[in-house]
């Protein structure tokens, strides 16, 4: 019987932190990084700022197909492949992000990669970490306190109840907190008005923790974020109430990126974590940057499918950041491009060469999107024990007829000997010259920029807001916030807003729900269809599995 995951993870020979930094020449000083621990290690921001002046690596953006239950494992492949670089000879740091509470005890499970492309330790990375969410969590949430209390002493600003649009955040997925009364039970407790909760991974200041360049760049971003309006809707910053300074203490320490290793012992950075279906789905701009200069390839990746976590990664990670990737690898499945091809989960053991044929047009999709960006792009796919070679062959020939570079990669079995190929098409691919480009430019307007999204990446034939909507967007504008960026919210498992459409749907209409603007992380936040910002729990959660065993150790963790 295969070893579980985490009975892997617990059977990894780790170093000590400081032989995986001697590994990148990060030196053994208390002014350099502090240590949380044997095997993880914090980098403080002032030995970030000495690294300026260094040279980047290359930077190697790693995304997938379109998500089905049959998996992809985005994250294994990233875990794979850098250690493959690393196998290969070439220096590289792995960046991912950090794993939310909420898929762990859902239904998605841990993030932490799987079987032999794993970043240890494997259950401390997946719980409490190094706590920065639950900083983020207590920042997020003193400024919602700050609200309501001061609404309680005068309300001085003339905030209006009705107006309020900052809601509080948990990490648990928690259904029964999206819309909730608070300030009940008389006088003392404060004026009753409606608010809700979204899952701290959506937060503003996940968002705004992310794609911040240092301490002092992320408390004026969080002083800019618009926490509500005045009767004469007026907007009302986190700043009137001096709310940046003491959210700012609170993330301190966490906005220093955390230092882990792969199970082969190779140097990771995990630093935040905003889903990508909600937010914009990367991890921190301060990580990827650091292991920019402390290696020669970094591997990130971005959540979900292309069209949800590359696009952001490509559209606001790098217009916010000046980052650009080198070359794009999009992961796939042979048992997901069967889905989509109109196979359900049970019907996957077996070969089925007419439903991967079918649905190949959702690979295609991807890869055509990800060169509208003018980026190189490798096909890695992602090896399962029932993959026929037959089935592989199929994909490998469709690859090339695209000329477009593909690998087997069985990094989840064999770790780095199951990816060279993969990480040699790699290294060639980030020497070829690329004209990286935005998908649209900053000063068409931002209905224009949702329907390019929607036309362009999702194959919708339109967009369909009704006029509360477009007088919002129409306000945003107003308000001088035309140039910022589109954040899409919608369902990961389609390309359009319907999950059930698989493959590569055509003629569909974008529905938006929503609109929020996110000031302090400078996007707009547009909610489609039926997704949720606060998911909620599956009938049987991953949570009924997990548990402490005899010896004290966590079971049924993945």
């Amino acid at each position: 019987m295969a070893k579980t995951d985490i009975e892997i993870a617990r059977e990894a020979k780790m170093k000590p932190i400081q032989e995986i930094l001697n590994s990148i020449n990060v030196p053994d000083k208390a002014e350099v990084y502090s240590p949380i621990g044997r095997y993880i290690a914090k980098i403080k921001l002032e030995y970030l700022e000495k690294l300026k002046d260094k040279k980047d690596g290359k930077l190697i953006l790693v995304t997938a197909i379109t998500p089905t239950p049959a998996g992809e494992g985005k994250t294994t492949t990233s875990v794979g492949l850098s250690d493959g670089l690393n196998k290969i000879g070439k220096k590289s740091i792995v960046c991912l992000r950090e794993p939310s509470l909420g898929p762990s005890f859902g239904m998605k499970g841990g993030a932490a990669g799987g079987g032999y492309a794993q970043v240890v330790p494997m259950e401390q990375i997946n719980l409490h970490f190094t706590g920065d969410f639950h900083a983020i969590t207590s920042a997020h949430n003193l400024l919602s306190a700050l609200i309501d209390n001061h609404i309680y002493w005068g309300n001085k600003l003339n905030i209006d109840v009705r107006r309020v649009v900052w809601k509080r955040v948990l990490d648990m997925n928690d259904r029964a907190l999206r819309s909730i009364n608070i300030n009940l039970g008389g006088i003392a407790n404060g004026f009753p008005r409606e608010d809700g909760f979204d899952i701290t991974v959506a937060s503003e200041i996940m968002a705004i923790f992310c794609l911040s360049n240092d301490l002092y760049d992320l408390e004026k971003r969080i002083g800019n974020i618009t926490i509500a309006y005045t009767r004469d809707k007026k907007p009302i910053f986190a700043k009137d109430l001096n709310a940046q300074g003491p959210m700012t203490v609170l993330l301190k320490d966490a906005i220093r990126p955390n230092v882990t290793q792969t199970l082969e012992n190779n140097p990771a950075i995990i630093h935040g974590g905003p889903f990508a279906n909600i937010a914009h789905g990367c991890n921190s701009v301060l990580a990827t940057k650091t292991a920019l200069k402390l290696s020669d390839y970094v591997v990130t990746e971005a959540g979900f499918g292309a069209d949800l976590g590359a696009e952001k990664f490509l559209d606001i990670k790098c217009r916010k950041s000046g980052l650009k990737p080198n070359c794009v690898v999009i992961v796939a499945t042979i048992r997901a491009l069967k889905m989509h091809g109109g196979l359900n989960k049970d019907e996957l053991k077996t070969e089925n060469l007419n439903a991967l044929k079918k649905g190949l047009v959702n690979l295609e999709k991807h890869i055509s999107n990800i060169k509208k960006f003018g980026l190189p792009v490798t096909v890695a796919i992602n090896h399962f024990v029932l993959d026929t070679e037959k089935e592989i062959n199929v994909v490998i020939n469709f690859c090339k007829k695209l000329k477009i570079k593909v690998s087997t990669c069985k990094h989840w079995e064999k770790g780095s000997d199951g990816t060279k190929e993969l990480a040699n098409d790699v290294v060639e691919l980030c020497e070829e010259k690329s004209e990286f480009k935005f998908l649209y430019n900053d000063d068409v307007s931002l209905f224009k920029k949702i329907e390019t999204i929607a036309k362009e990446l999702y194959g919708a034939s339109e967009v369909i807001a009704d006029t509360k909507i477009r007088e919002q967007l129409k306000n945003f504008q107003d308000n001088g916030y035309q140039k910022l960026p589109i954040c899409v919210a919608k369902t990961q498992y389609s390309f359009s807003t319907d999950p059930s459409l698989k493959g590569a749907p055509t003629g569909h209409v974008l529905p938006i729900r929503e609109v929020r603007l996110s000031s302090g992380a400078e996007f707009i936040v547009v909610v489609c269809g039926a997704i949720m910002t606060m998911p909620g729990l599956p009938r049987v959660p991953a949570a009924d599995s997990i548990r402490i065993n005899k010896k004290g150790e966590t079971e049924g963790l993945f």
